[in-house]
């Protein structure tokens, strides 16, 4: 018997893969829960890395998720302005156990105005942006305020997972699912966070995120004035 019975996954062209496997690979060991793959229409989602993700069921016909999951990525810029999407996730929101996001996927929840007045964490590059939607930062990996979790950038998903499993099942299905992954990473460099850079590092990876970080903005004002 499970209390996470069905367990969602908000997709959109342009998401980040790893955002949305990571946490699929976790959860999806969860005994008994069926897990769905939403989409505004049924069939392939294009993700930031080239291959497509095959959505299983559209808004319609999505049944009542007790966790729904929004992951980020570049195509959070059009998801965030998409009514059918906001209107979805708000329906959902108000019927699930659990809300949460990973990565840039706060974002999403945020302009559904499902973070006002809540603890959240994002990716290290966006965070400065929570504040916009009313959510109050937190430097932290996993964050947790209520029903709503929110997981730091990309492979955060997973410690983010393993967090619900614990908080739902206990601490022995979480190791078990973390064995059966082999998640035990011993990363060959250590510069995972900004606390850990180089200055040229840095500005390095600050500089790719510059123009994806220009036009998220423009969306933000648009939202929040």
């Amino acid at each position: 018997m499970t209390r996470l019975r069905h367990i969602g996954f908000l997709l959109f062209d342009d998401l980040t893969q790893l955002d949305f496997t990571g946490p699929l690979q976790v959860l999806n060991r969860i005994p008994g829960a069926t897990v769905h793959l939403v989409a505004r229409q049924q069939g392939p989602v294009r993700t930031d890395c080239g291959p497509f993700i095959l959505a299983d069921t559209d808004f319609a016909n999505c049944p009542q998720l007790d966790l729904i999951c929004v992951p980020g990525g570049w195509g959070i810029d059009q998801a965030m302005e998409d009514d059918a999407t906001l209107d979805f996730l708000r329906r959902q929101a108000a019927g699930a156990q659990y809300v949460t996001s990973v990565c840039t996927g706060a974002f999403i929840l945020g302009a559904a105005g499902l973070l006002d007045g809540v603890k959240a964490t994002t990716h290290w590059r966006y965070h400065s942006a929570l504040p916009r939607f009313g959510a109050i930062p937190v430097q932290a990996r996993v964050v947790r305020d209520g029903s709503v979790f929110t997981g730091g950038g990309v492979t955060a998903g997973i410690d983010f997972a393993l967090t619900i499993v614990r908080e739902v099942f206990g601490e022995g299905l979480a190791q078990a699912i973390q064995l059966g992954l082999e998640y035990d990473p011993h990363p060959p460099v250590d510069c995972g966070s900004p606390t850990k850079a180089s200055p040229a590092i840095l500005d390095a990876v600050d500089s790719q995120f510059a123009p994806r970080w220009d036009a998220f903005l423009r969306v933000v004002d648009r939202l929040t004035g």
